[in-house]
Order: structure tokens, then C-alpha cells, then sequence
């Protein structure tokens, strides 16, 4: 999916750097005004979607309506709020011991909420790692189209298993079945699409598309799954358009 974008809508432009006077390439397709802090990782750019007001805490509200400005259900995205309730004291050890009591989460500590049993594409310091993510297409892309089916998902949720790590086999599930259910187009997560997600650059676009009333392009969702499931007996609808 290739196209301009913001990183930010127009009432967030303090992430906007006032000498900035355009869009610079980000090498996958999508562009990403520069930001004035260029120490930030690409998983704290992951999550600064959800920081409503730029302070670097995101509470749990921030989480449920960064999932409804995403275009999730009210349900899913009351079910994101496992995410602050899971996360919240990890990145909060970087502030005190003591759990915070509204599960608020911390941009500048996210990198201490990095779990077991995930890709690895983020390294221990949340640093995007261009040669894991290439690695990872390479093994699983089996069909070699650029895009990875719930098979190949599958598959990658088995290697990247450690054991007695029940706790991160959950997590990464959850992580990769939200990705898939956003980003699926013909039943598969494509290469551009997952790294703009990685770079903290994809959840600006859609809700950039969803603000100017776009058709969203991408996803899954619920009346797909009916009409699949209702008409042709089966949820995976894309088979049958191109049958």
C-alpha cells in the first residue's frame, strides 16, 4: 500500500518539527514527516500512535480509542484493554516499583514490555531490525508473493516458541491475529504493510483514510466473516472472488 501520510492528525502536529516542510521517504512504500526526536525507537514510534496528548504515557482510554480510530468493534477494542493491564507495570519500572493504580503506560519504557516468544524483528532496546524481518519473509514466505497467509503465521508462531513460556505464546498470538485482521488483503499480511506497522507509520495512515471517509482497502471484519460464511460456507471470502 503505497501513498502519503502524516505522522500525526492535524491536532497532534507538536510531533511535527517546525522546519520540517515535507514528507521524507521511508524506504517501504510510505511516507513519514520527520520527527524532532530522532532518538525514539521504531517500537516507541509503534506506540505513539496511542499517545493521545503527547505527554509519553498512554492510558488505558488511549488504547481503547486508538482501537476504535483503527476501525475495531467496540468488543475487540474493549478487549485491548488487556494490553495496559498486561504492559503497564513493565514499562513502569522504569519509573518506580510500585504498579501503577490507573495501568498507565510509558513511551519511553516500552522497550521493558518486550515479551518471550516473539519475532524478534524489535531487538532488547525496541531498535527495528531490517535483517530479522527479512529473514522472517525469506523462511515463511512459502508461496514467495510478499505476503504471509494464516499458514505462514501459524508456522512462525511455532518457531519463535520458547518453552515453559506460556505467557508470551499468548501474547504473540494476539499480536499477530490484531496484525492479520487489520492488515489482510487476499488473506495475507504483505511485506510494505507489516514494516510501516514495525516503523510506527501504518496506524496514522489508516486513521488518515478513516478520517477522510475512505474505503479501507485492508482488513478483516465482521460482516466478511458473515457474508463468507453465509453465502459460500466458508471465512475465507477472497477464494471465492477469485474463483
Amino acid at each position: 500500500m503505497a501513498g502519503r501520510t502524516t505522522s500525526s492528525p492535524p491536532q497532534r502536529q507538536k510531533h511535527m518539527s517546525d522546519g520540517d516542510n515535507g514528507p521524507s521517504p521511508s524506504g517501504n512504500g510510505y511516507q513519514l514527516k520527520a520527527s524532532p526526536n530522532k532518538s525514539q525507537t521504531a517500537l516507541q514510534k509503534h506506540i505513539e500512535f496511542f499517545d493521545r496528548d503527547n505527554d509519553g504515557v498512554i492510558w488505558p482510554w488511549d488504547v481503547y480509542n486508538g482501537f476504535r480510530e483503527l476501525g475495531f468493534c467496540i468488543l475487540f477494542s474493549l478487549g485491548s484493554l488487556l494490553i495496559p493491564i498486561f504492559f503497564s507495570y513493565p514499562t513502569r519500572l522504569g519509573h518506580s516499583w510500585v504498579p501503577d493504580p490507573f495501568l498507565r503506560m510509558y513511551v519511553n519504557d516500552i522497550h521493558k514490555a518486550k515479551h518471550g516468544s516473539d519475532s524478534g524483528v524489535y531487538d532488547l532496546d525496541g531498535n527495528f531490525s531490517e535483517e530479522r524481518f527479512n529473514r522472517m519473509f525469506d523462511r515463511f514466505d512459502r508461496s514467495g508473493t510478499g505476503g504471509l497467509d494464516v499458514g505462514d503465521l501459524a508456522e512462525l508462531l511455532k518457531k519463535d516458541r520458547c518453552a515453559a513460556d506460556p505467557a508470551g505464546w499468548c501474547f504473540a498470538f494476539m499480536e499477530w491475529w490484531t496484525t492479520w485482521l487489520l492488515l489482510q488483503k487476499n488473506g495475507r499480511v504483505w511485506k510494505d504493510d507489516l514494516r510501516a506497522c514495525y516503523e510506527g507509520i501504518l496506524f496514522w495512515k489508516i486513521s488518515e483514510e478513516r478520517s477522510k471517509g475512505a474505503k479501507r482497502q485492508k482488513g478483516y471484519e465482521m460482516d466478511e466473516l458473515l457474508k463468507g460464511l453465509w453465502i459460500n460456507g466458508t471465512w475465507k471470502y477472497w477464494e471465492t472472488q477469485t474463483k
